[in-house]
């Protein structure tokens, strides 16, 4: 007898699936930053891991999702020859309503992210849809489905290049890891595809983050081919590089470097990269005729239970502060902020620098003098949550507004995920301001300071409209200082010579 697959099974397992990944970290992951946690040396890196590994076992609890940005959806399906259907939807449209009923789920409402027309209007789907979806005709008679949810700060950090075949894949690997910044919330996996065509080893690099961590069982036996000891090799120098967690300097950048390959042109050596963040999601599921499929929650007992706690940190009333005190905040130095803070992302800023450039003022309640923006798009609240989980988005995106709203709206801080460039770096010392930085990846966590929110302009962003919010305790550390130095410069420069020796 075939095999008969029906469509609802197909909806609710990628539903569930999707669902499941949002509050849960594979088992894999949690252990492998568990072991880099505990070896860690740098203090600034352990804290940041502290904040991840604290929030991960918050949201497994809790059920809310461990980042904010709760990602754009692939899909690899392969589908057995000997299939039959029970459907009136194409597969595409079965999964994309799963999606859909997955984002909008009441109980937990996941971030939606999408948008259509991304050269033109970019406006939101409000769903999360469509996925991007690869289908596989293979033998058998089963479907399986691996979903994953791919945040867009460590997505955006892909590189692809087009080598010479005598080149070096060592060489160019390890040159272009520091190009890719801290944007992608390492540590985290490497995943690289080697061969085939451009477009077949970008597909590659993003299927192979899709397998579980197993480097350490790799270094244990020992590598069988060209491939495995590719991977110990990259592992280990890429962790040489001293980036560590949050880009502030450390002995752990990368928990894994995953690699497939396949044939290529005999003039060609196409390879790309692609990270996978501190929020790692992915699930595996097999539909074999029986029904939908349900994933077995793990046991929290596999987190460990790690107490966090700000140790030596500074409060901060962000509502008495002035330009001028800015200057006795030190880089590394950890701070805990309350008071009333804005919001505000890409959409947000590009809005406010068209109301500039045409003259017209910012709307009413939007006054940044001697405030703080938070660069952060929140998931929506459920139950009676202030805020749903609002981690910090990556920074470097704001990099080109940030002298026009130092210099014209009264600016004086920012708080972010992850490095800034030569650019936002100069507007900040030119203005003497000061950029905060919050840990990628804690989303959860950092939700539980927000005490209220409110939407106070541009609604119609969604998730990038300007918010409000009053904290209590939030937990950033000083990124760049007044006089222009940067802890993500400083903090690799050191551990990668102390790292070497």
């Amino acid at each position: 007898m075939p095999t008969v697959i029906k469509q609802d099974d197909v909806i609710e397992s990628v539903a569930g699936a999707l669902q499941y990944i949002s509050y849960y970290h594979p088992p894999d992951f949690i252990q492998a930053m568990k072991n880099a946690y505990e070896k860690e040396e740098s203090r600034a890196a352990k804290d940041a891991m502290a904040q991840i590994l604290l929030n991960s076992r918050m949201s497994a609890i809790g059920h809310r999702p461990l980042c904010q940005d709760t990602g754009i959806v692939s899909v690899f399906v392969n589908v057995g020859m000997d299939v039959q259907w029970n459907a009136t939807m194409t597969l595409e449209d079965m999964i994309n309503e799963g999606v859909r009923r997955a984002y909008m789920h009441p109980d937990n409402v996941l971030r939606a992210s999408i948008v259509n027309d991304p050269a033109g209007a970019r406006k939101n789907t409000k769903d999360n849809t469509p996925a991007v979806i690869y289908t596989r005709l293979v033998p058998g008679n089963e479907v399986e489905i691996t979903v994953a949810a791919k945040g867009g700060g460590s997505e955006n950090k892909a590189k692809f290049a087009m080598l010479n075949p005598s080149d070096s894949i060592v060489d160019w690997v390890l040159k272009t890891v520091p190009t890719m910044g801290a944007g992608w919330c390492p540590p985290g996996m490497l995943g690289i595809g080697i061969g085939g065509t451009a477009d077949k080893a970008m597909v590659m690099a993003k299927e192979s983050l899709m397998d579980p961590i197993d480097i350490q069982e790799l270094i244990a036996r020992g590598p069988q081919n060209k491939a495995e000891e590719l991977r110990i090799t990259l592992y280990n120098e890429v962790n040489k590089l001293g980036i560590g967690a949050q880009g502030l300097g450390g002995l752990t950048t990368v928990l894994d470097v995953k690699i497939k390959d396949c044939p290529t042109h005999a003039a060609s050596l196409p390879i790309a990269i692609i990270p996978n963040c501190a929020a790692t999601r992915h699930a595996h599921l097999t539909l074999d005729g029986s029904g939908p499929v349900y994933l077995d929650p793990p046991k929290i007992e596999d987190w460990p239970n790690i107490e966090w706690k700000a140790e030596g940190a500074k409060r901060v009333n962000v509502n008495d502060l002035k330009k001028e005190d800015l200057a006795a905040f030190k880089p590394g130095e950890t701070l805990l902020l309350t008071g009333s803070i804005l919001t505000g992302r890409d959409a947000a800023h590009k809005r406010i620098a068209d109301l500039m450039a045409k003259g017209e003022k910012l709307p009413d309640g939007v006054d940044f003098h001697n405030r703080f923006i938070y660069y952060v798009g929140p998931v929506d609240p459920v139950r009676d949550e202030v805020v749903g989980p609002a981690g910090p988005t990556t920074a470097t995106r704001m990099d080109k507004f940030t002298d026009m709203m130092l210099e014209k709206t009264g600016l004086i801080g920012m708080i972010g995920k992850s490095e800034r460039g030569p650019q936002a770096i100069e507007a900040i010392k030119k203005h003497k301001a000061i950029y905060l930085m919050a840990v990628g990846g804690a989303a959860y966590l950092v939700a539980k300071a927000i005490k209220k929110s409110r939407v106070v302009a541009f609604a119609d962003l969604g998730m990038e409209a300007i918010y409000e919010f009053e904290v209590e305790d939030m937990p950033v550390s000083v990124a760049v200082d007044v006089n222009g130095e940067s802890v993500h410069t400083t903090g690799p420069a050191l551990w990668k010579k102390k790292i070497a020796g």
